[in-house]
């Protein structure tokens, strides 16, 4: 197919078939192709063109020839591609395929090709790009009109074990393989080097291996050999997370003469663990700083007890020691004598039994250490002395017998001792023992130089107990359920005391006391309680008893309780009977009766008994209300005493008294009907007189008449109201602005009963008195600063 016309140079560019997708291409090269817009179809051709043409002139560096060569041939793929906008491409089928296989050994080489079948419409293969991946991670891009790409990986190694795939894309359409397992088998060989080939004993030798090739994280395993042995005399492991090798030191010890180290690597790949092949590493020889150490043993042949022993030891030093080594001499475990200046330790002593045994020689430097032993044997001269005793416990007073004897007898000087001081030099020993004679006695025997010492006999003497005494703190009251020391004490005696407390009815406690200190017991006695104690110790003599002792227990008061006598409403008049009572309670005790909110008690009373009682002879109405007691003794002093319960008595009247105060209800309401019914006669009798008495001009107002009327009318009144007060000085009476008969208030009307004749007097009383009257001035009375005495008068 021809190119079109629109396919031309331009400097440094390949010759594009259209101006667009020129700049199109040249977008994709500069990484801006979001700003360019390529022609429908284009895009994706543009970005190959741009990758195909980086991924071969960068790279090989190609020179200008070869560029035009290479531009001629993407011109003729673009023109080809733009007449093919209307071809059709498809891809058939991938595969991938691992030369020579998916196993091989580490160190060969292995090809993954990636074969690709594309079907299309036009007569020239379409250009696809080829992408090979290793666990997702992409390795290779190449794009290709080839149907076959490859991969090559030289000198696989076990970091390149792993899933591989390829993918091909063409015209925006992408297929991809399955994923091929690589397996690569085995590590390649390690390298072993060291910092030295000659060592002296002590020294340290530096190995260092590692594996080139090969990525972390590794697993080395280093072992130390002796030559002409197959078993490894040391062996050490490390894991290598970020390095392919690692460095590790191995101390030359004493045994060793000639020495070599092995290496291996281990690397683990998914779920497999691949192996190097054993690596050796060149020979070290080791120069000795010290021989073995040497004993000497003076006198040589047969040695008895009393003879001079010397125990040497020696060793050669090297002159390549900086220093001369530590010579330690040990007879079994202790340290008898040591050196560190010179070649030679030395030990030193006359011959015993007791230095018989297995002497060690230590010869140590720095990380050195040779040892060396013998066995020394001491013939004994004599036996050791056994001392013996009559009896090893005995009470004071006794007497005690030890002798002390060597087996064959032979002729010895023998002392007697107790701890360190001599009480006899005889081979016997007799005394009548005290407390103080109690303690250790040995039995020290002598031939020449030889002194040996006999076994040890604990003689313990022991003294009688004195009668115990039992006591406790008296000066603070026993509370019940609280605790109580009883103390026991035997003042003489050997220690250690047995000591047990009991009360009547049992053993409370027991103790053993060391010294002559008393024994101390905790008890908590609920009521009155009987202690004895009784003590015992080494003596034969039976156990000694104390005295006994009483100990009085206060009981707190116990939930006080008030109640009444008979019932809680009582008639008035009758007595209030209270009783407060407790239910445990020591005496004395306390008790305090409250009424109502009061915080001060009304009554107070001190009773041994657990009841007390208030009464009162005779009730009344301020006897009722709210009643509580409390009761308190020595035991509830520092605590809160709770109150009784709250008892409510009622007072009510007796009949007798509800029948007077009737009675009396009565006679006040007739007393008070009486006193009406007098006003009531009285303003009728007067008012008929009223108009007659103020028409005359002077005083008496009464005629002739009406004189017995009057008299009889006033004696009457008199009888029944008292006397009626008239003015006397008849000369103001006419000078008072009295007024007539028509202005009074409700003139001519009479009352029609006594309580009427009352009310109509109130009334004609405040209205006189505004002409300075008053009731009584109307009926005849007057009373004035002038008038002098008021004299009852019939009306």
């Amino acid at each position: 197919m021809r190119p079109s016309r629109h396919c031309s140079w331009f400097p440094a560019w390949l010759p594009l078939p259209d101006q667009r997708l020129g700049q199109c291409v040249r977008g994709a090269w500069r990484r801006s192709q979001s700003s360019v817009l390529c022609p429908p179809g284009h895009g994706r051709t543009a970005e190959l063109i741009a990758k195909a043409f980086a991924s071969l002139r960068m790279p090989l560096r190609w020179t200008q020839q070869g560029v035009m060569r290479l531009g001629a041939l993407l011109t003729l793929l673009l023109c080809s591609s733009l007449k093919g906008q209307e071809n059709s491409f498809t891809i058939n089928s991938i595969h991938m395929q691992i030369l020579p296989q998916n196993k091989v050994q580490n160190g060969e080489n292995l090809t993954l090709q990636c074969i690709v079948d594309v079907s299309t419409t036009s007569r020239v293969k379409p250009l696809h790009q080829v992408l090979f991946y290793k666990d997702d991670v992409l390795l290779h891009n190449v794009s290709s009109m080839r149907n076959t790409e490859s991969y090559l990986i030289p000198h696989i190694r076990v970091c390149d074990s792993g899933r591989y795939k390829c993918t091909v894309i063409l015209n925006n359409k992408e297929k991809t393989t399955p994923e091929y397992e690589v397996w690569v088998k085995g590590v390649s060989d390690p390298r072993v080097t060291l910092d030295k080939k000659e060592v002296i004993e002590g020294g340290v030798v530096v190995v260092n291996c590692s594996v080139p090739e090969e990525k972390a994280p590794v697993h080395f395993t280093i072992e130390k050999f002796e030559l002409n042995i197959k078993s490894a005399k040391k062996k050490r492991e490390k894991n290598s997370q970020n390095q392919n090798f690692v460095t590790l030191e191995f101390t030359v010890e004493e045994q060793d003469r000639a020495i070599y180290f092995q290496c291996q690597a281990k690397i683990f790949s998914g779920s497999n663990v691949e192996s190097s092949k054993v690596m050796k590493s060149e020979r070290v020889t080791v120069r000795e700083s010290f021989s073995n150490p040497k004993f000497h043993i003076i006198p040589e042949g047969k040695i008895t007890e009393g003879d001079d022993l010397q125990v040497k030891c020696t060793v050669q030093v090297t002159h390549q020691a900086p220093s001369f080594p530590e010579i330690i001499i040990q007879k079994d475990r202790e340290i008898v004598a040591h050196n560190s200046h010179s070649s030679e330790a030395v030990y030193s002593v006359m011959a015993t039994t007791e230095h018989n045994g297995n002497y060690t020689c230590k010869v140590e430097a720095s990380r050195i250490s040779k040892v060396s032993n013998v066995v020394v044997n001491i013939t004994e001269l004599f036996s050791k002395p056994k001392l013996e005793s009559s009896a090893i416990h005995l009470d004071q007073g006794e007497d005690l017998n030890l002798w002390c004897s060597i087996p064959g007898a032979p002729p010895a000087n023998f002392t007697i001792q107790k701890g360190g001081t001599t009480v006899s030099q005889t081979q016997n020993f007799t005394k009548r023992v005290s407390e103080w004679d109690s303690g250790s006695y040995t039995c020290v025997a002598g031939v020449g130089r030889v002194v040996k010492k006999s076994n040890t006999v604990q003689i313990t003497v022991c003294e009688m107990l004195s009668k115990p005494r039992i006591f406790h703190d008296s000066r603070s009251e026993v509370i019940k359920g609280q605790t109580i020391e009883v103390s026991c004490q035997s003042i003489n005696g050997t220690a250690p005391i047995f000591y047990q407390l009991s009360d009547a009815s049992k053993p409370v406690a027991n103790q053993s006391v060391g010294s002559n200190e008393p024994a101390i017991f905790r008890d908590k006695p609920m009521k009155d309680v009987e202690y004895w104690c009784s003590a015992d110790n080494c003596h034969s003599h039976t156990k000694m008893f104390s005295e006994v002792l009483r100990v009085k227990v206060i009981a707190p008061v116990d939930e006080a309780q008030l109640s009444i006598l008979l019932k809680e409403e009582v008639e008035s008049g009758k007595p209030i009977v209270l009783r407060c009572s407790v239910k445990e309670g020591s005496g004395p005790i306390t008790y305090k009766f409250y009424k109502g909110k009061e915080t001060k008690p009304f009554y107070e009373e001190t009773s041994n008994a657990t009841q007390v009682l208030w009464h009162v002879p005779t009730a009344s109405k301020e006897h009722e209300g709210q009643y509580y007691c409390t009761a308190s003794n020595r035991a509830n002093l520092s605590k809160h005493v709770s109150p009784s319960n709250t008892l409510n008595v009622r007072v009510y009247l007796a009949p007798w008294k509800k029948g007077l105060i009737a009675v009396v209800v009565i006679g006040v309401i007739i007393a008070t009907l009486v006193f009406g019914a007098r006003c009531y006669f009285l303003k009728k009798a007067k008012a008929k007189q009223m108009p007659v008495e103020m028409s005359r001009p002077a005083v008496p107002l009464l005629n002739s008449n009406n004189e017995k009327t009057s008299s009889d009318a006033s004696t009457e009144a008199d009888r029944h109201y008292g006397a009626i007060p008239i003015v006397q000085n008849h000369k103001l009476f006419k000078k008072l602005p009295f007024p007539a008969p028509g202005d009074l208030p409700d003139q001519g009307i009479e009352p029609t009963s006594p309580a009427e004749s009352f009310l109509t007097c109130l009334v004609a009383h405040s209205e006189i008195r505004k002409f300075h009257f008053g009731c009584g001035q109307q009926t005849g009375g007057l009373n004035t600063p002038e008038a002098g005495a008021v004299t009852p008068i019939q009306a």
